[in-house]
């Protein structure tokens, strides 16, 4: 490399790792065995790792168990349930911040979708990273206990995606069986993701009869999602109630950094808000459509990181037309191409 290639290089770099890094936090569904390791075997291999085995121990002592090896060696199904999904996602997604700062990339904003919230709350300082491991725990076992009422024996609850029909032709479907099915009552919109994609949550009977009912309506596809809880709906009023004690406990502070919510689908403003908005978010749809066009609005980012599992916030980060790019950065090789 030339000198002055070298040169041209390191004022990238230092443009890059200084500029406008916007973080996206994912939520269940994105989980996978063996996430976040391969970030702590790589900050560890390069001679750091401290603060990402801090978060590894420090969720371990809260949820009780070796979060290593949960997440090594359990299974899809397994790490699917919401107890379990739940802590697990938000570790990986605190690890990869914490990595990324060993990069020299730190957050200019950020948002989390759905669970993905409380990794966005913790990094905008809002809360402490152990409250936030508290809190998704409690958060976890509400919900479980919830979906193992509504199942009683039976198929559990969860999600489905809807793909090919609008929000607003997804809601009015919704509307118009529920006055003339009733096995169609337990059946909520539940994340606004992108122009072409709506999530509904409900029990498993009225998923199945949704399913028939939006393909012959004109969806594209109707996907099962590899979650076990009707996250976001009605049908988790009991879990919010279980909930609310544990969340009266922590101090919500006023985000340091600029914050977004699902609920409003907009920046956040301060600590009392936060709190009363992680409580509405147990019920209230995910309005992540409307959160994307507040980002964009807002200004001041020249590119978005989604910083945890998977690649689904890329997807409709893309559907929403901006023209800021967003990025992959959940595995060293996301990070390491960010480099390049």
């Amino acid at each position: 490399m030339t000198k002055l290639n070298v040169l041209s290089y390191q004022l990238f770099m230092r443009g890059f790792m200084t500029g406008k890094a916007f973080f996206l936090f994912p939520g269940q569904g994105a989980q996978y065995q063996g996430m976040a390791l391969d970030l702590l075997e790589s900050s560890q291999a390069r001679g750091g790792g401290e603060k990402i085995k801090s978060l590894f121990s420090l969720a371990s002592d809260i949820y009780g168990k070796d979060m290593a090896d949960v997440l090594g060696n359990s299974s899809a199904e397994i790490l699917k349930q919401t107890g379990i999904s739940q802590p697990t996602i938000t570790l990986a997604n605190l690890v990869t911040a914490a990595y990324l700062d060993e990069k020299g990339i730190k957050p200019a904003g950020c948002a989390g979708f759905s669970l993905g919230e409380y990794a966005a709350l913790a990094v905008a300082d809002v809360i402490s990273e152990e409250d936030c491991f508290h809190l998704v725990t409690e958060r976890g076992k509400a919900m479980q206990a919830a979906v193992e009422e509504m199942a009683n024996g039976a198929e559990a609850p969860g999600m489905a995606a809807v793909v090919g029909l609008a929000p607003e032709k997804v809601e009015t479907l919704i509307d118009e069986w529920k006055k003339n099915d009733p096995g169609i009552k337990d059946l909520y919109a539940a994340n606004y993701n992108s122009p072409k994609q709506t999530s509904v949550g409900g029990t498993a009977k009225a998923l199945e009869k949704a399913a028939e009912l939006f393909t012959a309506a004109g969806a594209k596809r109707v996907i099962r999602l590899q979650v076990n809880c009707p996250f976001h709906t009605p049908l988790l009023s009991k879990a919010a109630e279980q909930y609310l004690p544990f969340l009266e406990r922590v101090k919500f502070s006023d985000p340091k950094i600029p914050l977004y919510s699902n609920v409003s689908g907009k920046i956040v403003t301060s600590g009392e808000e936060a709190k009363r908005l992680a409580l509405l978010q147990f019920t209230s749809p995910v309005r992540w459509m409307n959160e994307e066009k507040s980002i964009d609005a807002a200004g001041g980012i020249d590119r978005l990181l989604e910083t945890g599992p998977g690649r689904v916030l890329q997807g409709l980060w893309k559907d929403s037309g901006s023209a800021i790019p967003c990025y992959a950065a959940g595995t060293p090789a996301d990070i390491d191409k960010l480099f390049e």
